[in-house]
């Protein structure tokens, strides 16, 4: 039986349900991809690039999006991912480098899944 990880699509504030969905394949640690223009973010599964995938389908654009976690216990929130590795847009590391990205994707995730 093939057990696919669940990935939510948050817009607004998340349930507890959904953090406990999005936590459960990483025990606590959820990955997230967050639209930094949209204020959105889609999170959970087992790759950071299956949240992008959703944010993409729903309208997102990739250079909004950049990838970390959040772990729900102790609400640490990291920047580190494959698919912030843009040495193009001047990100040539899987941490967001740029201050102003890490401080926009750092609200948005903690206004979404914190209460």
């Amino acid at each position: 039986m093939d057990i696919r990880p669940i990935i939510h699509l948050i817009t607004t504030k998340a349930t507890q349900q959904q953090i406990d969905e999005m936590a459960s394949f990483y025990v606590a640690h959820i990955k997230l991809a967050v639209d930094i223009e949209k204020s959105i973010l889609a999170g959970g599964g087992e790759w950071h690039s299956d949240c992008e995938k959703v944010l993409i389908e729903n309208g997102s654009k990739q250079e909004n999006i950049w990838g970390g976690g959040y772990k729900s216990f102790s609400k640490e929130v990291d920047f580190y991912s494959l698919i912030n590795i843009r040495p193009k847009a001047g990100n040539p590391d899987q941490d967001i480098l740029s201050p102003e990205i890490r401080d926009k994707f750092e609200k948005i995730t903690r206004q979404i899944l914190e209460r």
